[in-house]
């Protein structure tokens, strides 16, 4: 069973939560972690793409939008909005409105909302869906 985490945010912008998700990818990626990133759409997982190059100046976290081909290299972050390699599954940052479909072969799922009401009840149905399958939940607000 994963161990799931959910990051509440005080705030309802969805810029914020992107950035929080830039320094979770970065504490993932320090640890030793290569983190699959899932998205909604491909101009989401652009827009991380990006941000992960600006975020923090004298950072660098080598990553790349999967759009099914494997990376040359193996340690770099993926961001996508597919099911995550095999590689990939360890640690998933969820920033979709769903659940990834394959959850129970992670072995940590970190999900990020905001305060918008969209967010949250994005997150909520997720809340139960983990609830159901019977695993324990940590909340962090932020």
């Amino acid at each position: 069973m994963p161990e799931i985490s959910f990051y509440v945010l005080p705030t309802e912008s969805t810029q914020e939560r992107y950035l929080f998700a830039c320094k979770l990818i970065e504490k993932a990626y320090r640890s030793g972690s290569f983190a699959y990133v899932l998205t909604d759409s491909l101009e989401q997982s652009q827009l991380i793409d990006d941000l992960l190059w600006t975020f923090r100046a004298g950072s660098f976290i080598p990553h790349q939008v999967y759009t099914g081909d494997l990376p040359t290299i193996e340690n770099v972050v993926l961001i996508g909005l597919s099911n995550p390699p095999e590689r990939w599954q360890k640690t998933v940052i969820n920033l979709s409105s769903q659940c990834p479909q394959d959850f129970q072969q992670a072995e940590r799922i970190l999900e990020i909302l905001d305060n918008s009401e969209e967010t949250k009840t994005w997150g909520r149905n997720r809340y139960r869906q983990y609830q159901q399958a019977g695993i324990e939940i940590a909340t962090h607000k932020m």
